[in-house]
């Protein structure tokens, strides 16, 4: 199957897992006011007397992959479906609600309120134990609040995205845990600098959460499949002009090599297509050209030896199939976002369009994309 992204996305997030042990795996916006919104989120800042209470957790917690009879749709506050469609594709990764399963439950009720990984836990036991076809996350939403994050704004996923991985990360008090998070979203690269007149280089290893590929080649030419955006990030770019850089050892500017390269790859991998250009006067344009991507993707056949730093049982892990997409349709300035997912229990995909959630028979065309692992 041959999936592609069509010209309303603005952004585009690809989340791929890795090949393994797994199984096959426009309705009117409810809007909650935003006066109660605001009227609750007051609440923070009264001190809870609560007694200490042992490490409790939510009976009967199921993840939202695992749900084999239907999926639970989440109603929009105002302007947060890019917030929905980010919380669907985290709960319907079976990897991720392993962890989240096993967060330390905060003491006191001020701290639960605060805390963005336990409320997700409660999010999900509410998507999973109640018979709605959708749930209000108004909840998580005040928690993020509380963290000075934003609310009923037009977000960019991959910003989103990245917020909400740093507050749960930050707030999982387990190191353990913290790892596995980590282990489950990195990506670590390895980026050199090379004098193109003395040949010193200057290396440094760096991690990021998605990889973040453009559409477009260094000439402006527009690229064809993922697989050529990804070999065009990761191809070596030459500083010259006002681009050159000063070289301690030749005392002076100088031309320069940049380039980046591949050292390690998460089990989910999460790849952000930028869908904008700069025009005349700063102004930013959407690309609105189709880009097709694979269902399964295999490092190994789109890199060369020169694009990584690594040992052969780490590429041995580098085969990835299509696990979910947020798309967004719309312009730079508005829009709407809506997740595709697939199941990793049933093998099916689903459209998470805020609180409408429908199964997808037809070929998905779609836009920010997440691979998991197939080993």
């Amino acid at each position: 199957m041959s999936f592609c992204s069509p010209s309303v996305i603005v952004h585009t997030i690809l989340l791929m897992s890795q090949r393994g042990g797994h199984q096959e795996s426009k309705k009117k916006l409810e809007i909650l006011p935003r006066e109660t919104m605001k009227a609750e989120e007051e609440n923070y800042k009264e001190e809870d007397k609560e007694p200490k209470s042992e490490d409790w957790r939510p009976p009967s917690v199921f993840g939202a992959a695992d749900l084999k009879n239907r999926a639970v749709g989440l109603y929009n506050l105002g302007q947060t479906c890019c917030l929905n469609s980010l919380l669907q594709v985290f709960l319907m990764n079976i990897h991720f609600t392993k962890i989240l399963r096993r967060i330390s439950v905060p003491v006191c009720a001020t701290q639960k309120k605060k805390n963005v990984p336990y409320q997700m836990l409660l999010l999900l036991e509410k998507m999973q134990c109640g018979k709605q076809k959708a749930v209000y996350p108004e909840e998580l939403a005040l928690s993020l609040l509380a963290h000075r994050v934003t609310m009923f704004v037009q977000y960019d996923a991959a910003q989103l995205f990245l917020t909400l991985w740093n507050l749960l990360k930050k707030q999982m008090k387990n190191p353990e845990l913290v790892e596995k998070l980590s282990d489950l979203y990195t990506i670590s690269v390895q980026e050199c600098l090379a004098c193109q007149i003395c040949s010193s280089e200057t290396k440094r290893n760096s991690s990021m959460l998605t990889l973040p590929v453009a559409l477009l080649d260094s000439d402006s030419y527009m690229l064809k499949t993922l697989e050529e955006c990804l070999q065009c990030f990761f191809r070596p770019e030459e500083l010259t002009g006002h681009n050159m850089c000063f070289c301690e050892h030749c005392g002076k500017k100088t031309p320069f090599q940049q380039s980046v390269k591949l050292v390690h790859l998460p089990q989910t991998l999460t790849i952000h297509l930028k869908r904008f250009c700069f025009g005349r006067s700063a102004y930013i344009h959407k690309i609105s050209n189709c880009l097709p991507f694979p269902q399964d993707l295999d490092f190994n056949a789109v890199l060369t030896e020169q694009q990584y730093q690594t040992y052969d049982n780490e590429k041995a892990a580098w085969q990835y199939e299509l696990f979910a997409v947020v798309a967004h349709s719309g312009t730079t300035s508005y829009g709407h976002y809506c997740a595709y997912i697939r199941s990793l229990t049933e093998c099916k995909w689903y459209c998470f369009n805020d609180s409408l959630v429908e199964q997808v028979w037809r070929q998905i065309h779609i836009s920010f994309v997440a691979f998991q692992t197939l080993l």
